[in-house]
């Protein structure tokens, strides 16, 4: 299932109209206060679902709703899911008997996976160096957000124990070793694995849910939501398919949050489809839409090496050309991509002939650029000589287009005149790419540089390679400032200048 969510602060417990659904939670002797009420239906052209929270009187409103019949239910921590009601905005309060869940370990069965995942143990820090990791902090840095979190929700159910249709085998780690191996992912888990000690990795998730399975806890209790915690209301619609997965979505122009009031919201799938979701919130719709190719031959991802799946066996679930990570929406409301859209080898220019690459020639890029236009249904599709990966709009004339490359290792930050390309559509003239360069020898300008791997030349610059994977533009001077993922990982800021591709400085 593919939702989205849509989070509301209100200022107060609104009054019952009839498009909501009202009522009181209790226990059966007492008030459950910061229990969270969920409505749903499948009645409307996509599954959807308003979930509140109560108030210190267990009273709760659930508001505008359209016009539907609604399952009605408590969930809450210290709970279980009570018995499901059947609801019509409009009519009288409902009066909800919560379920106090009868043991502890059927009350974390609704903690947050993040309970859960807590309890993976992590080597002392006196044991490093292990393997390729030389420190506790580089270990944590891969089984966090630089590694197994990236991509995960580690310590839901799904995660935490180890299903059985995986197979049989003689000890857990074995198990664990084999599970990494499962869908097209694989090759991306495996190498997560390796940049530590993958056998001590393995074995520290393999106790882990050994230690699940035998019934240890997490060792906290979350809180129910407090003060104004209450008052949020969130609203999910189901949208893409569940052979996909939802990477990104974009509703607004982030220079101007006004820009496409109650319209259509747009997702990027990544790895899985090249069908993108579409949404419309006010008429409760879902759909997809094709995203094209240039190249015939570009690669797709239903050809990645993989293990069977405990959950789709061996079907290749995921069959993505464009492999879409970051879309944007622009002053026109036109929706621009970070998008393959063809093979990597690059066209002649981006090494001989274009003004970049007089500087800093590239040879590959496995991710170009791509724009939707709703007001035509069309795609225009842009080859980049850079690798894009998330992309942002400056706030200059000329609506510069900045991207980041995604990993580390990648050389150069890349651009699109935004300008330029709407004028001429030539996309060759349009874009530009710049290496990173520390001014080493601190006289405030560009100059001839020493190679990452050579020594540090007083009279010279220093080129450096390091690959953005967040970039942000400072609307103030101009400036790019971005994050490099590698450990330890940096913040980057880098300065165009009036030329770029040769002016361009960067600090670390």
């Amino acid at each position: 299932m593919r939702l989205i969510l849509l989070v509301l602060a209100l200022a107060g417990a609104p009054a019952a109209a009839q498009n909501a659904i009202k009522g009181i939670v209790t226990n059966g002797k007492t008030a459950e206060v910061g229990v969270w009420v969920i409505a749903e239906t499948d009645e409307l052209p996509t599954k959807f679902a308003k979930i509140v929270v109560t108030d210190e009187r267990g009273r709760f409103v659930i508001p505008d709703l359209p016009k539907a019949s609604y399952q009605v239910w408590v969930r809450g921590y210290g709970l279980v899911d009570s018995k499901k009601v059947k609801a019509t905005p409009g009519r009288a309060p409902l009066r909800l008997k919560a379920s106090i869940a009868p043991n502890e370990g059927s009350a974390a069965q609704y903690y947050p996976p993040i309970y859960w995942y807590s309890m993976l143990s992590i080597p002392g820090k006196s044991e490093f160096p292990i393997g390729r990791a030389h420190s506790q902090a580089e270990w944590l840095d891969t089984v966090k957000t630089n590694g197994c979190i990236g991509c995960h929700a580690l310590g839901t159910a799904a995660t935490r124990t180890v299903p059985n249709a995986l197979g049989h085998f003689a000890t857990s780690q074995e198990a664990w070793a084999r599970r990494i191996t499962s869908g097209q992912a694989m090759t991306s888990m495996v190498n997560i694995a390796s940049r530590t000690d993958t056998d001590r990795m393995l074995r520290q998730f393999a106790d882990w849910t050994d230690r699940v399975a035998t019934g240890e806890l997490p060792s906290e209790r979350p809180l129910r939501p407090q003060g104004v915690e209450r008052n949020v209301v969130i609203t999910l619609w189901d949208w893409s398919n569940p052979k996909a997965y939802l990477h990104d979505e974009v509703s607004t122009d982030k220079r101007n949050p006004r820009l496409n009031a109650n319209g259509k919201l747009y997702g990027t799938t990544e790895e899985s489809t090249d069908l993108l979701p579409v949404l419309d919130p006010a008429k409760n719709v879902a759909t997809e839409m094709q995203h094209p190719v240039r190249d015939p031959e570009t690669p797709s991802t239903k050809d990645a090496p993989m293990a069977p799946s405990p959950y789709w066996g061996k079907e290749p679930i995921w069959d993505s050309h464009t492999t879409t990570h970051n879309p944007m929406l622009d002053e026109r409301g036109r929706v621009w991509y970070t998008a393959r859209i063809r093979s990597p080898r690059n066209p002649d220019f981006c090494t001989k002939g274009h003004p970049s690459a007089e500087v800093f020639p590239l040879k590959s890029a496995n991710r170009h650029l791509s724009m939707f236009d709703p007001a035509t249904g069309k795609f225009t599709l842009i080859s980049t000589c850079f690798s894009t990966h998330h992309l942002v709009f400056a706030e200059d004339a000329n609506h510069t287009l900045w991207t980041s490359a995604g990993g580390a290792q990648n050389p150069v930050i890349g651009w699109l005149d935004r300008k330029v390309f709407d004028d001429t559509g030539d996309e060759e003239k349009a874009q530009g790419w710049a290496p990173f360069v520390l001014d080493t020898n601190g006289n405030g300008k560009r100059d001839e540089w020493v190679e990452p791997d050579a020594a540090v030349d007083p009279t010279k610059d220093k080129r450096v390679v390091t690959g953005l994977y967040s970039v942000a533009v400072n609307p103030v001077d101009g400036t790019i400032w971005g994050t490099s993922r590698s450990f330890p990982g940096y913040v980057v800021r880098v300065n165009p200048g009036p030329d770029p591709a040769r002016t361009a400085l960067t600090e670390i």
